[in-house]
């Protein structure tokens, strides 16, 4: 046990030390994990990312959260949250100390600007993994930088959730009324549709 929550917790501290972006950006690292450590699989990942994406908080640390806890109870929760804020904390202290030196630094800012389009990717390539996953027969597998796209016995186009994708969209855009709703009315309503037509793959 002791071996597995050292292991959670140097896993999200490469995640939360690396995925500049935000959330969403921490997906690849999520996927290059369970393919390491077979803790869970993609189509586990994307009803991760649905639970984490429906409760409050931060994406990436309901994630660290929610894996934590799948793979090890309580206390991989606390590993995996743990390991993924520690990058954060260490380096808010680091600013916060040398806060003067940093704020006209043209190294630092240089930095950041370089920084905008590694994140930009990140979200980008959770994003095309996400679309393929929940909506087409493709699945995308590998192992660093290049991906390998395979085909899964099935359809190749999966009509009722692209159906229910469309929808949505029309409806948070299109229709004024409905577009004003609480975001947890459509997280209702999608989970709803999932249930009854048990769009998650069961």
């Amino acid at each position: 046990m002791t071996a597995v929550l050292a292991r959670l917790y140097w896993e999200f501290f490469q995640t939360g030390l690396f995925a500049v972006g935000g959330g969403m950006a921490t997906l690849p690292f999520l996927k290059k994990i369970g393919e390491s450590t077979g803790w869970y699989s993609y189509g586990d990942l994307m009803n991760m990312l649905a639970v984490s994406e429906s409760t409050p908080g931060p994406i990436g640390i309901n994630m660290a959260t929610y894996v934590g806890y799948t793979v090890a109870g309580i206390p991989g929760a606390l590993a995996a949250t743990l390991g993924e804020v520690t990058p954060s904390i260490i380096i808010i202290l680091l600013i916060a100390i040398f806060l003067n030196n940093f704020r006209q630094n043209i190294y630092v800012e240089r930095a950041f600007y370089g920084l905008r389009p590694a994140s930009a990717g990140l979200v980008g390539a959770a994003c095309a993994g996400v679309v393929l996953e929940v909506l087409t027969g493709i699945r995308l597998s590998g192992d660093g930088l290049v991906n390998h796209a395979r085909i899964m016995d099935g359809p190749l186009f999966l009509w009722g959730r692209i159906f229910l994708a469309a929808l949505l969209l029309i409806l948070t855009n299109a229709a004024p009324k409905i577009r004003d709703l609480h975001p947890a009315a459509f997280i209702a309503f999608a989970a709803a549709i999932g249930i009854l037509f048990r769009f998650g793959g069961a």
